[in-house]
């Protein structure tokens, strides 16, 4: 049974069951809490991120292929699993581990910021020195960004960016506040345009009518309402990133390893830009 204390290097993880990975996230989870509640330090972002970060380094090469965290508050799992963890308690204090991620403490970081919105930017820029340096290059390179980061401008200029070019290049929103509501909502507000033109309220009104009159009416009605709100949800996301140029993919349970690589697979495969949208929650555990 393979254990965190065996995970020296990301690598070992391929070799690890599914289920074993849900264990080595059970793990992760007691061993930051335990760390952190005695040096301080960012836990909230972290506890959100461990199956995430597993399913990166099972699915991904590091430092081949190249992970890139926006700010590194979500990044203390990735230290874990980057041979660090007999280090780990001397996060944030003299001469231990940086609270941030360093490329001078791993060849595992592939990128150290201290400011926010900065991720996609980065990667993106690797991304294309990769394909300048060797255009059959097949690496792949994933930025990992906050949803409160996602609101900076230089996020968004990054995505412009990235959805103009035709490389493989895999963007992961680690989405647990959903603080992209403001930039999807004008796209909610035209569907709810769409939804009460009177054209479509009497069609919708007369369909309900006959549906109540028919056994399990009700149900039938309650069905369709519960459809129409995911059918909304599915293409206002779908529409805007696509819109990009990014190929979107989600929303996908933050939590779920199974699910998680499943998507990081598929996003892998994908030759050009791919937005994987992650819903976690903040703190877990």
């Amino acid at each position: 049974m393979t254990t965190l204390d065996s995970i020296q290097d990301p690598s070992d993880l391929k070799s690890c069951s599914l289920n074993e990975l849900e264990q080595i996230s059970d793990q992760i989870r007691a061993e930051m809490i335990d760390v952190v509640t005695q040096t301080g330090g960012h836990l909230g972002a972290g506890l959100g991120a461990v199956e995430l970060t597993i399913a990166l380094h099972y699915v991904f090469d590091s430092p081949n292929d190249l992970l890139v965290w926006d700010v590194g508050h979500q990044a203390y799992p990735h230290k874990l699993l980057t041979g660090r963890q007999d280090r780990f308690h001397t996060i944030r204090q003299e001469g231990g581990l940086s609270g941030f991620l360093s490329r001078d403490e791993s060849i595992h970081d592939a990128f150290g910021a201290g400011h926010a919105s900065t991720a996609i930017s980065a990667a993106l820029g690797m991304a294309v020195a990769k394909r300048l340096k060797n255009p059959k290059d097949d690496d792949r390179i994933v930025a990992i960004i906050g949803d409160g980061a996602l609101t900076g401008g230089m996020a968004f200029e990054g995505l412009n960016n990235a959805g103009n070019l035709d490389i493989p290049f895999i963007v992961v929103l680690n989405d647990n506040e959903m603080s992209i509501a403001p930039n999807v909502g004008a796209m909610s507000k035209y569907l709810d345009r769409v939804r009460t033109d009177p054209r479509y309220t009497r069609g919708r009104d007369d369909v309900q009518a006959v549906l109540e009159r028919l056994p399990q009416g009700e149900l039938l009605v309650e069905l369709g309402k519960r459809w129409k709100d995911s059918f909304k949800e599915f293409v206002y996301h779908r529409m805007m990133w696509e819109e990009l140029g990014f190929t979107y993919l989600g929303p996908v349970a933050g939590h779920d390893i199974r699910e998680l690589v499943a998507a990081l697979k598929q996003a892998q495969r994908i030759d050009g830009p791919v937005f994987l949208h992650v819903v976690t929650e903040k703190g877990k555990g």
